[in-house]
């Protein structure tokens, strides 16, 4: 136990003595009455301050949860500043019915509230509202049953005889009710917030049983105030004040304990519950079974039917908020599915390059001498004047089916021996022009257009890469578009250019036929040209150039027609001295 809570419970046993011996040594009887009123009002005031700081020092949840603390024991302090201004201010007795019954009654629903809904157990990603919403529903009811069962008596037709033994009842009927609350969280908590139930456990013991005897002193007329009751009373008070100073220590224990038995957790939706289904019986009961006067009968189904209503659309809003909460989740569910479904896509094409890339590397070597012979035996031939015409035709075509091979062998040793090269931050802009325009030296269709389009109000980051393997990257997807946009006589292929984030998107959009199969695409040795014009290689080398630079690359094809390549980069972060030089 630490200092100042060592230095509190003295103080507080101190105060108990001093208050037992007070009567004694000063034996008058307005004395009597001001230490038995003023006492317990300064032990709850100071229970309510201190409560209230560690509103303010909280958060989430546990915020709610001492702002319901102190909002129950204010209601408390409220009813007995009450009783100070008549009995020691205005020296009348305490009218009976007396309204502050009301809120003294009332004042414990906030306390057992905050200790239904486990603040160490919440999970703070979920809001406050449904805790809230739990919240509202109790005091509802117990407004509700207040209202059913003892207001009548008390206010609409007065019978003292009827409305304080049931006040009695049902103030004790709450009282067991905190304790039985405040002693599943105690069992199914950990840590500081078990000491802390645990003392609210005590408190709420000892209050329910002084304040079940001192209702009973009041019903046998035997009460005075200052007298023998006061002095436990006083320590209930002082109870509560021990409370508000163990929770300073749970503001410090900020991590989210896991409670003991997981399946006990939701009290407050249980609670809650009950209360719906509770009135429904209330209202039964006064319209059926109840034996009052008809006006009286009509009164307690009013209310209970007021209650129901009441509660029906407090329950609608968390139904409402509860269909919000599983919509987001299963976008969030379809939004992490599919992006595993990507991660897998892009796992099984590394794969999938990296077993081809070592066959191709294999393969290539080995034909890399056969048809060098071939070659060399092609071209000495084709230089040879021994030759008929015929013969000559024939060493020439077979040189020149030699050097495509090679061609060909060079481009699979090129995919297979993708290597990292230097990168260095560079504009991507003046690459994607580049490549337009050595793609537009060979268009032979005027009807095809290239542009490239960015956002020149706000200056596009550079990108670390390698500008000769983003070049060859943006060549091919060029041209794969113009092959297509040929097909179908003409088109358009725009190329943008804007940042996202921390990214850097180039997106290649034309009007052509779209993809046959997009999906595919990467795949090596994909290619849907004729034969002998493509090697299925270029979109697969493209891939793995994208992925080399840390970026991604996807396609698919446009409802109103023609495909769409995007690819994304990371921009560099440049430092803020850099960034000052770069724009002065």
């Amino acid at each position: 136990m630490s200092r100042p809570h060592i230095s509190a419970l003295v103080c507080g046993v101190c105060l108990l003595v001093a208050f037992a011996l007070a009567p004694a040594v000063f034996p008058n009887p307005y004395f009597r009455v001001a230490m038995g009123d003023l006492t317990p009002l300064l032990a709850i005031a100071a229970a309510v301050i201190v409560s209230a700081r560690n509103v303010f020092d909280s958060r989430g949840h546990r915020r709610l949860f001492w702002s319901l603390m102190t909002a129950g024991m204010a209601m408390w302090c409220f009813n007995q500043a009450y009783w100070v201004w008549f009995e020691v201010v205005v020296r009348k007795p305490v009218p009976d019915p007396y309204w502050g019954d009301v809120v003294l009654f009332l004042h414990i629903v906030p306390i057992m509230a905050a200790v239904a809904i486990r603040p160490h157990q919440a999970d703070e990603r979920e809001g406050l509202l449904p805790s809230a919403l739990n919240v509202l529903i109790l005091l509802v009811w117990w407004v509700a049953v207040y209202a059913f069962f003892v207001f009548p008596d008390e206010y609409i037709v007065t019978n003292i005889a009827l409305y304080s033994p049931r006040w009695n009842l049902l103030y004790v009927v709450e009282g067991l009710i905190l304790i039985a609350v405040s002693a599943s969280a105690f069992f199914t908590s950990t840590g500081s917030w078990r000491v802390l139930y645990r003392n609210i456990f005590f408190a709420s013991v000892f209050y329910s049983f002084v304040s079940e005897a001192m209702n009973a002193a009041f019903l046998r007329g035997v009460y005075k105030t200052g007298g023998i009751y006061d002095l436990p009373y006083l320590a209930s008070g002082l109870g509560f004040f021990w409370v508000a100073m163990a929770g300073r220590r749970c503001l410090r224990d900020t991590e989210v304990m896991p409670s003991v038995a997981p399946a006990s957790r939701p009290v407050a939706p249980l609670l809650a519950k009950l209360a719906l289904l509770s009135l429904p019986l209330m209202g039964y009961w006064a319209l059926f079974l109840s034996q009052e006067q008809p006006y009286l009968r009509q009164v307690r189904f009013a209310v209970a039917m007021g209650g129901v209503a009441l509660l029906a659309f407090v329950i609608f809003l968390q139904q409402q908020l509860l269909d919000q909460k599983l919509l987001d989740l299963l976008k969030r569910s379809r939004q992490s599915f599919d992006n595993l479904q990507r991660l897998q896509g892009r796992v099984i094409q590394q794969a999938k390059l990296a077993s081809l890339g070592e066959l191709i590397a294999l393969a290539a070597s080995e034909l890399e001498f056969p048809l060098s012979a071939i070659l060399n035996s092609s071209e000495g031939m084709a230089a040879s004047s021994n030759l008929s015409r015929e013969q000559l035709s024939n060493a020439q075509k077979i040189g020149q089916q030699a050097r495509r091979t090679r061609e060909l062998v060079s481009d699979l040793l090129s995919f297979a021996q993708q290597t990292p090269g230097e990168k260095s931050p560079l504009e991507l802009k003046p690459l994607l022009q580049r490549a337009v325009q050595m793609e537009g030296f060979k268009l032979e269709n005027k009807k095809i257009s290239l542009s490239v389009e960015s956002n020149d109000n706000a200056p596009l980051p550079r990108v670390l890469g390698n500008s000769n393997q983003l070049l060859q990257a943006f060549v091919q997807i060029v041209e794969n578009a113009v092959d297509a946009l040929q097909e179908i006589g003409g088109g358009r292929l725009q190329i943008s250019l804007w940042r996202e984030g921390d990214e850097v998107i180039v997106q290649f959009v034309d009007s052509g036929p779209g993809l046959r199969d997009p999906e595919r695409v990467f795949d090596p040795f994909y290619t849907t040209k004729p034969v002998g014009k493509g090697t299925g290689l270029g979109l697969s080398a493209t891939y793995g150039v994208i992925q080399d630079h840390k970026g991604q690359i996807t396609c698919n094809n446009r409802p109103e027609g023609g495909a769409v390549f995007e690819i994304r980069l990371p921009a560099v972060k440049i430092a803020a001295p850099l960034a000052e030089a770069a724009r002065v």
